[in-house]
C-alpha cells in the first residue's frame, strides 16, 4: 500500500533485523557465523566423515591396540576398525561402518552392508567383529533403530530380504545366495553385534580429542594454571639448567657448578628461578596442546620461536652470556606469532620458557667457544 515518502521510510528503519544492527566482532569478520558440529557434519564429505570418524576412534585408546581406515576399493565392508589386540582381524575388533547420505540410513542400506559383512566372515576374510556400529550424520531412520535394538527381528529382515538387498550388492563377481552352509553360519550369529551410534553422541566423545577445535573451530578450552616448579630439579630439566649455570660463571667468571652457589649473587638467584618457572610454564602449555590440539602444533610453535630468535641466539654482539639469554628471551616475547592454533592460550612466560626448552634438546646455547 502506496504511503507517504517520510512514513515509507520509516517503516523500513523499523524493518530492519535485529540481528544485522549489532556491532560485528573480530571473529564474526574473520570467520563468518559459528555452527554447531552437528551442523557442520552435514556439509562433511563422505571422505571427511570418515577422518572424523577415524580421530575419534583413535582417541578411544583403552579400548584398541589399533586402529585403521580401510575404506576404498575392496574394504569389503570395513571403513574404520578398532582392533583390540595382536590378532587384528583375526581376534577381537570392531567396526565402524560410515555412511555418508543426505537422508537418514534405511534397512535397505544397512542390512545389505550386514549381508556383505557376514559373507565375508563366511569367507575367511576376518573373524566377526565384536561389535559392528553405523555412523552416518543423519543418524539411523526410525524402521531402522528399531531393527538395530531387536536382533531377531533385524535377522528376520535380513532372511526376508536377502534376494533383494544382498544377494547381487555383495560382490560384482557373483551373486550370494542365503543356503547351505553360508545359511548355517549366518543362523549362527547373534545379531546383536550389529548397533549403531548417534551422531551426537560421536561428537560428544570427539570434543575429548585434539583434533576437535581444529576440526569444528569454537576456541580452546581454558587453560589450567601451570603448577610452581619442584624445589629440586627434575632429570628433564638437566641441560637447559647446565646451560644457565655456565651463563652465570660466563658473567661473573667464575665457576658455578649448582644452583646452591647462586645465594651469593640474589639478582642471579632470583634470575634463575623466573627462567624455571618459565620452563614449567613452557612445560604445561606442551601438556595442554596434547590434550586439544592435533599432534604436532606445540612443535610448530617451538619452531617458529626458534626461527625468531636464532638470529640474536647467534650474534656476537653480546657481552656475555647471559645478556644472550636475557636479549633471546625478550626478543621471544614480542615475535608476531599468528599463524598457531595455540597463540590464542600461549602468554609471554610460556614464550621465554620455549627458549629454555629448545636450550634444552641444544637446539639454542648460551656460552659460544
Amino acid at each position: 500500500m502506496a504511503g507517504k515518502p517520510d512514513e515509507t521510510l520509516a517503516a523500513c528503519k523499523e524493518m530492519v533485523p535485529v540481528a544485522l544492527q549489532k556491532p560485528a566482532t573480530a571473529g564474526m569478520v574473520a570467520h563468518g557465523r559459528r555452527f554447531p558440529p552437528q551442523q557442520q557434519i552435514l556439509l562433511f564429505s563422505a571422505d571427511d566423515w570418515e577422518g572424523f570418524i577415524e580421530e575419534w576412534v583413535h582417541y578411544q585408546q583403552s579400548r584398541y591396540a589399533k586402529v585403521v581406515r580401510m575404506s576404498g576399493a575392496g574394504d569389503m565392508g570395513v571403513d574404520v576398525a578398532g582392533l583390540a589386540d595382536e590378532a587384528a582381524f583375526q581376534g577381537v575388533w570392531d567396526n565402524y561402518q560410515c555412511k555418508h547420505y543426505d537422508d537418514p540410513l534405511t534397512p535397505a542400506t544397512a542390512v545389505a552392508e550386514i549381508g556383505k559383512c557376514l559373507w565375508h566372515a563366511f569367507d575367511g576374510a576376518f573373524v566377526l567383529p565384536r561389535r559392528y556400529y553405523f555412523m552416518a550424520p543423519k543418524d539411523c531412520g526410525a524402521k531402522l533403530k528399531r531393527l538395530l535394538l531387536d536382533a531377531d527381528k533385524l535377522k528376520s529382515s535380513m532372511y526376508e530380504n536377502w534376494s533383494k538387498w544382498c544377494a547381487t550388492s555383495i560382490t560384482q563377481k557373483q551373486t550370494i545366495a542365503l543356503e547351505g552352509a553360508f545359511h548355517d553360519f549366518v543362523t549362527s550369529v547373534d545379531f546383536s553385534r550389529f548397533t549403531f551410534k548417534t551422531a551426537l553422541e560421536a561428537i560428544d566423545e570427539h570434543r575429548q580429542t585434539p583434533h576437535h577445535a581444529a576440526r569444528f573451530g569454537g576456541g580452546l578450552p581454558e587453560r589450567p594454571e601451570p603448577g610452581k616448579p619442584p624445589h629440586e630439579a627434575a632429570t628433564h630439566e638437566s641441560r637447559y639448567l647446565e646451560q644457565l649455570l655456565d651463563t652465570y660463571a660466563d658473567h661473573k667468571r667464575l665457576p658455578v657448578t649448582d644452583a646452591a652457589a647462586l645465594t651469593a649473587w640474589p639478582p642471579l638467584e632470583r634470575h634463575y628461578r623466573r627462567q624455571r618457572e618459565y620452563f614449567y610454564h613452557a612445560e604445561a602449555l606442551r601438556n595442554f596442546a596434547r590434550d586439544n590440539v592435533p599432534p604436532g602444533t606445540f612443535e610448530s610453535l617451538q619452531d617458529e620461536v626458534h626461527a625468531g630468535v636464532i638470529e640474536i641466539e647467534e650474534s656476537s654482539a653480546h657481552m656475555d652470556a647471559l645478556a644472550r639469554v636475557d636479549a633471546v628471551t625478550q626478543a621471544a616475547t614480542s615475535l608476531s606469532l599468528t599463524a598457531n592454533g595455540l597463540i590464542e592460550v600461549t602468554k609471554v612466560q610460556d614464550r621465554r620458557g620455549i627458549c629454555h626448552q629448545l636450550a634444552n634438546e641444544d637446539r639454542l646455547t648460551w656460552c659460544k667457544i
